[in-house]
């Protein structure tokens, strides 16, 4: 059973301290009434952005993630849209001095409908396992449940149950990626599509 964290608890801006040295920021709202952003951005990375399939190893058996993915090296390469460039650079005025780092790089994945889902994992930090971290995301289309709950079983309770919806934007910084889980479950409700957008420093994956 899940503990439901209701949206009006995170107007504005909100960040609430976890166990381990973890926090998550939400800020409900975030894209709403930025002139940059285009209405349609939803529509436009649906169709233009070169989507792919993600196989993981289940078992003794390797499964299709039911989700489509991409994924881009902004040091190196353009975002698939003008937009997403915009959005990181707002990140980066707002979070870059307590990350002591730039966002560079773009993840993004597609929920096609309720079915799509992504099951429980904490991000990989390239570089060391003990540092911490941040992972900025921003959910555009179906509000869609994000769950969150410790890695270590022993400390586990009723996990986090956040809702995030069109326009919100959801960070998980310190030692989040190292401590927590999170996934996003499947629904038995219908859903259009959502399309998460998440920005992470250099060698978190």
């Amino acid at each position: 059973m899940g503990t439901s964290v209701q949206g009006s608890l995170f107007e504005h801006t909100e960040r609430r301290q976890l166990s381990n040295g973890a926090f998550i920021e939400i800020r409900a709202g975030w894209l709403a009434g930025d002139p940059t952003i285009e209405e349609d951005l939803l529509d436009a990375l649906l169709t233009t952005v070169p989507w792919r399939n993600e196989r993981r190893q289940m078992y003794d058996r390797v499964v299709d993630v039911p989700r489509l993915v991409s994924f881009h090296d902004l040091s190196v390469q353009e975002p698939p849209h003008p937009a997403l460039g915009r959005l990181r650079r707002r990140l980066n005025d707002i979070y870059a001095g307590e990350l002591g780092e730039p966002f560079t790089t773009v993840g993004l994945c597609c929920y096609r409908d309720g079915s799509d889902s992504v099951a429980w994992h904490g991000d990989t930090i390239g570089r060391s396992s003990s540092e911490d971290t941040m992972v900025a995301i921003v959910s555009l289309g179906a509000t869609r449940t994000f769950a969150m709950r410790p890695r270590d079983p022993n400390l586990r309770g009723p996990s986090l149950r956040l809702p995030q919806s069109h326009g919100d934007l959801l960070v998980m910084g310190g030692s989040c990626q190292r401590t927590w889980e999170h996934a996003v479950p499947k629904t038995a409700y219908r859903k259009g599509p959502r399309v998460s957008i998440q920005f992470r420093p250099r060698d978190v994956r």
